[in-house]
């Protein structure tokens, strides 16, 4: 088959669904290298971002060749790109970043589009109105368009049903994997490089995460005060406005040598500050799927997440959930686990064990067989 992919996300952008974007070619690759993968984007973007993509024969880029392609890059990834693929004699064209060219449907080319959340359809309090209007439009034309969709949970799934009025039979979930890093023990100088450039001190408690209102950051520091005052919390992620909030508050109630925020953390010293962490704790209103959780369970480490979303499908049913909206529950499940060491190695077996349904050659299958029933 050759295949086709919106690339603007693996040349483009170093989180999230740049992240997922790169890990599905490369897994393909991996697992069926068979195929052709032709990975069209907009312009090269970052080189370590496009070389992060395996050297293959059966992977290439593709970009706009015309002065009028170039120029309006945007018009032609969602639209003018169609003529390109049907000249490319392509048969499976996804979209893995909820978007498809507009044009798709009457080119005959097969389509699957990814759609990891309605984030901005269930909170849209969380969104600027032209925010949420755009995002709205393109995501259900994108389902409407599509042959087929993959959603990243059933969480996902059922909110395209329930929002856009799509067939389930429409719809195969298939789970999200993370990073081959966080699945390599690091060595004890790596760690000691970690603890010494961020003046860490443990025991600690980890979040990672985008410091937004949605992740809810805030409820984490509220319950520090019920926890021991030997235990500090370390939260990585990118600066919002909301920052400025939970800064007040750590300001406020003295917790300001508990709790360290970083942020501009380099992606390849993730997987030390996850191994060294006591504990990880997620407690998101809502998220798509939960990558970082996955990201925990490999590195070893027990789990409290939020309920209300999707994060018991990631976190498996031997992870903790506590109330988003309760610090007071939060902090107790905190204080268990850290002061029950059979409770945690527990948590820390069983969630080896349920990370078997996130291998990597069963998602690549999953998404091989979705491409198969459409060629």
């Amino acid at each position: 088959m050759k295949i086709a992919f919106d690339a603007k996300r693996i040349t483009h952008n170093a989180t999230g669904l740049g992240n997922y974007s790169r890990f599905v070619v490369n897994r393909l690759l991996a697992f069926h290298p068979e195929n052709q993968y032709n990975l069209y984007t907009p312009g090269k973007g970052k080189d370590f971002l496009r070389n992060q993509i395996t050297p293959h024969d059966a992977v290439s880029f593709h970009y706009p060749t015309g002065l009028f392609q170039k120029s309006f890059s945007a018009l032609w990834r969602t639209a003018g790109l169609t003529r390109q693929l049907v000249k490319d004699n392509i048969d499976i064209y996804h979209g893995p970043s909820n978007e498809l060219p507009c044009n798709i449907r009457k080119s005959g080319i097969a389509s699957v589009v990814t759609i990891h959340d309605l984030i901005f359809l269930r909170y849209p309090q969380f969104y600027k109105a032209i925010d949420k209007a755009i995002y709205t439009y393109k995501f259900r034309q994108a389902c409407q368009n599509a042959d087929h969709i993959i959603a990243v949970s059933k969480m996902t799934q059922s909110d395209i049903v329930s929002f856009f009025n799509i067939s389930p039979d429409k719809i195969n979930v298939v789970y999200q994997g993370c990073d081959i890093s966080f699945k390599r023990k690091i060595t004890e100088a790596e760690a000691n490089a970690i603890k010494t450039k961020y003046d860490i001190r443990s025991p600690y408690i980890l979040n990672v995460g985008s410091i937004e209102e949605r992740k809810n950051l805030l409820l984490l520091v509220k319950a520090v005060k019920d926890l021991k005052k030997d235990i500090h919390v370390i939260a990585i992620g990118k600066r919002t406005p909301y920052t400025e909030q939970v800064e007040k508050y750590i300001q406020e109630n003295n917790l300001t040598s508990r709790i360290k925020l970083l942020s501009n953390v380099p992606f390849s010293e993730l997987p030390a500050f996850y191994q060294m962490a006591s504990l990880f704790v997620y407690p998101s209103y809502f998220e798509g799927f939960g990558i970082p959780i996955l990201e925990a369970l490999h590195s070893d480490v027990p789990v409290i997440a939020a309920t209300g979303s999707c994060l018991e499908e990631a976190g498996g049913p031997n992870s903790l959930y506590t109330d988003p909206n309760n610090e007071h529950e939060l902090g107790s499940l905190i204080n268990a686990v850290l002061s029950d060491n059979n409770l945690a190695e527990s948590m820390r077996k069983n969630g080896r064990e349920y990370l078997k349904q996130f291998e990597d050659k069963k998602l690549a299958d999953d998404i091989i067989n979705i491409y198969k029933q459409l060629y």
